[in-house]
């Protein structure tokens, strides 16, 4: 442990101490892996890397959101410190209240600490890019200011007294939605600031003192799947854009709901464009939101962004990491390769033992599944209080939801199964033909050594239970081998009928395996 390090230690146990720091307080702590910080005291998101002197700084806003608040709830951003960097675990500092909105500008509202960014300006100093609400700002408050520090975590004082350099009053009138900065100080130190969110993403010159806008913006829409969170760097002659990209669909490169986002990029030749769609860099993860960070350390390039992997993390409880990342210079522009993910060794343990083997099967749906949900939930374990649409499957659709759904689990290889329970959801009562209500009734069938669908011999006297249940009683029945089970479920209604949806479809086995 360095010197440096030791005399910004405020405790040497960090567990369960970090909610309990002052603001302006650090702690440094032993991360394990990704998440950095994942014993779920604490959320981080939106990385932000600046490296300065062999020393890593991270931004992150800081989530705040209970385990079953669907809100983005973010009033302060943080930062993570370290020197000795490594994705499988390392020693870090975390420096707490760097700034908030209202702290830093007296204009803005507070809360709404979006994605925002650090970086050294031509002076040498750091200015903070953020995403704030104005406080008289248009229909659309969200806006970027400009903070000013002699260090990398702050103080920050605005740079831009007279209010945000971005919004949909300035430079130029606009509906967009002004969030999600990225600046780029060009080696020739011009000065690059991007911008944007669904769907929209604008390019502008900044001048040296870093504030005042050159030129008018230029609309990017070469980008496929740009959805938000872009990231301006340059490496050799190219510059690269990273994004959230979300294209939903059969043939999206990613993203197979319309709530995920992957890390997709683009190439060009000069800062502001024009940009080449190259590839996807990091597939969708936990969370369903994704925010990409790239920098470059001791020779080695890395990508951060978060997840939802801390504990009781979810989709607005994130958590900060970060992997290598390497190119393919065999390409011409030298190409990203795509990131593999590394997690900490309690979160990659093989999976224990159980009488549930619905989670080595392939889930699908004869009918197929709207874009807004997702068929993997079926068999991911996770039954949530508060879910979103691809955390669970379901059969509504606007134009008109089919009374009839088939759902099937196939193994590779013959199991035996002698049980099944489904845990329902249902935002309307039963029997009702509109939104999801719980299904009319359900049953399951097994595929046979023919080929043939055989209905299995219920044993439970209860028989095939729709009440909606996070924890549903199971459905027994006599032992059967086989290597596919598929569940019909006639949905609520008559002429017209609800959705039907599931959180989860366990299949028994008679023993754990």
């Amino acid at each position: 442990m360095t010197k440096r390090l030791s005399a910004l230690l405020v405790a040497a146990s960090f567990c369960g101490q970090l909610l309990a720091l002052q603001p302006r307080q650090s702690v440094s702590f032993d991360s394990p892996g990704n998440p950095i910080l994942g014993d779920g005291s604490l959320y981080t998101a939106d990385p932000a890397p600046l490296v300065v002197n062999d020393t890593l700084y991270m931004l992150a806003g800081r989530d705040e959101a209970g385990p079953t608040t669907n809100a983005f709830i973010m009033n302060e951003w943080v930062m993570f410190e370290a020197q000795d960097i490594d994705p499988a675990g390392g020693e870090w500092i975390l420096h707490r209240d760097v700034a908030s909105p209202s702290s830093v500008f007296a204009w803005a509202l507070s809360g709404g600490a979006y994605a925002s960014q650090v970086v050294q300006g031509v002076d040498r100093r750091f200015y903070l890019y953020a995403s704030v609400q104005e406080r008289n700002g248009a229909s659309d408050a969200f806006s970027i200011g400009v903070g000013v520090s002699d260090s990398p975590s702050g103080p920050f004082v605005d740079a831009h007294p007279a209010g945000p350099i971005i919004s949909q009053r300035v430079p130029v009138a606009n509906n967009i939605h002004n969030i999600d900065p990225t600046v780029l100080v060009d080696t020739d130190e011009r000065v690059f600031l991007y911008w944007g969110s669904f769907n929209q993403l604008r390019g502008v010159e900044l001048d040296r003192d870093m504030v005042t806008i050159k030129g008018s913006p230029v609309t990017v829409s070469s980008l496929t799947g740009f959805f938000e969170a872009a990231w301006l760097a340059k490496r050799g002659d190219t510059y690269y854009m990273l994004y959230a990209g979300n294209n939903a669909g059969p043939n999206s490169p990613c993203t197979p709901t319309s709530y995920h986002a992957c890390i997709a990029y683009g190439t060009a030749p000069a800062p502001l464009g024009p940009w080449t769609f190259r590839g996807v860099v990091l597939d969708i993860v936990s969370s369903t939101t994704s925010h990409p960070g790239l920098f470059e350390m001791g020779g080695q390039w890395y990508l951060t962004y978060h997840t939802a992997d801390a504990a009781a993390g979810g989709h607005f409880r994130r958590s900060a990491a970060f992997d290598r990342l390497s190119w393919n210079d065999d390409t011409q522009p030298p190409s990203i390769r795509k990131v593999e993910r590394t997690k900490r060794p309690s979160l990659s343990q093989p999976r224990p033992p159980s009488r549930n083997v619905a989670p080595l099967a392939e889930a699908e749906s004869a009918n197929g599944t709207p874009i807004q949900y997702w068929t993997r939930a079926l068999n991911d374990e996770r039954v949530l209080e508060n879910p979103l649409p691809p955390d669970y499957w379901c059969s509504w659709a606007a134009e008109r939801s089919p009374r009839v759904n088939t759902l099937t689990y196939t193994w590779p290889q013959a199991v035996r199964l002698n049980g099944t329970a489904m845990a329902f959801f249902a935002d309307q009562p039963a029997g009702s033909s509109i939104g999801v209500p719980p299904p009319a009734s359900w049953h399951v069938e097994y595929r046979d050594a023919e080929g043939t669908w055989c209905e299995v011999d219920v044993r439970s006297a209860g028989g095939y239970p729709t009440a909606v249940s996070r924890m549903p009683p199971e459905v027994s029945f006599q032992t059967v081998s086989t290597t596919a089970l598929r569940a019909v479920l006639i949905a609520s209604g008559s002429s017209t009928y609800g959705g039907v949806g599931v959180h989860e479809w366990l299949a028994f086995a008679p023993e754990p395996v």
